[in-house]
């Protein structure tokens, strides 16, 4: 299986932005869809979005959608994941995970077939 790793987290205030990458160690990035999920304290991981194979679209979840961007940089081997009017409930642990292209559509938000999840990183937004 592919290995990923997220980064980027922080604590920031609401209404504030922050921006997490997904890097790959011994694969292209634009060979795979990536999706992004997150976690709150107490409960089950949910789907965030999604971006498919290098030259495909992005999909996200109604409570993110126009606040979050998901994006590549091929030349960097990197998944973004730009967070923007960031609130409260956007409290949580950030993963990323890949997946076969066709994996990534607005009928598979919470990701089903995406892993494995690895190691997160911390988002907390202070009210």
């Amino acid at each position: 299986q592919v290995q990923l790793v997220a980064s980027g987290g922080a604590v920031v205030q609401t209404g504030g932005s922050l921006k997490l990458s997904c890097a790959a160690k011994d694969f292209s990035t634009d060979l795979y869809a990536i999706g992004w999920g997150r976690q709150a304290p107490g409960k089950e991981r949910q789907g965030v979005g999604c971006i498919s194979s290098s030259g495909g679209r992005a999909y996200y979840t109604d409570d993110v959608k126009g606040r979050f961007t998901i994006s590549r940089n091929s030349a960097e081997n990197t998944v973004y994941l730009q967070m923007d009017d960031l609130k409260p409930d956007d409290t949580g642990v950030y993963f990323c995970a890949a997946a076969a292209y066709y994996y990534c559509s607005d009928a598979n938000l919470q990701l089903g077939g995406f892993g494995p999840w690895g190691q997160g990183t911390q988002v907390t937004v202070s009210a």
